[in-house]
């Protein structure tokens, strides 16, 4: 089954590590889409269906858990579920995007399994490709 994923982090290059993270966690046929901030996303969804936002939270213009909010007042994305992928990892916080409506939470830096666990339990399975990468080692970014 394929997917449609909005990465949303004002940071190309963790952009990128996060794609590269899908296609080694198994969703290289997914159809991912991206955001530099918070309002960049909200502008996407006006006119784009995604079946899971990925979202840094420390972002200029519109940080993460503002975008969490906006989501899940929405009527059209309520049900759209949001991961926060970040360093901001004391538990005060994490409670937060969790209270806001986040549906998981994954600290920097991750590894492949750690995606792939988590969207599977969100989404369920997925058909891995054959490149998955099970190293479940840390990527370096």
């Amino acid at each position: 089954m394929s997917y449609s994923i909005l990465i949303v982090d004002d940071s190309l290059p963790m952009r990128s590590v996060i794609k590269r993270t899908l296609k080694a966690a198994g969703y290289g046929n997914t159809d991912i889409l991206e955001a530099a901030n918070g309002q960049e996303a909200v502008d996407l969804l006006k006119n784009s269906w995604v079946d899971i936002i990925m979202t840094d939270y420390n972002m200029p213009v519109m940080n993460g858990l503002e975008l969490i909010k906006i989501i899940k007042n929405d009527e059209v994305s309520k049900d759209i579920p949001v991961v926060v992928i970040s360093t901001e990892g004391n538990e005060s916080k994490i409670k937060e995007f969790m209270d806001c409506g986040a549906a998981g939470y994954i600290t920097k830096p991750f590894t492949a399994e750690a995606i792939r666990d988590l969207i599977v339990n969100i989404l369920g399975e997925v058909d891995y490709e054959e490149d998955f990468d099970e190293s479940g080692e840390d990527l370096d970014f």
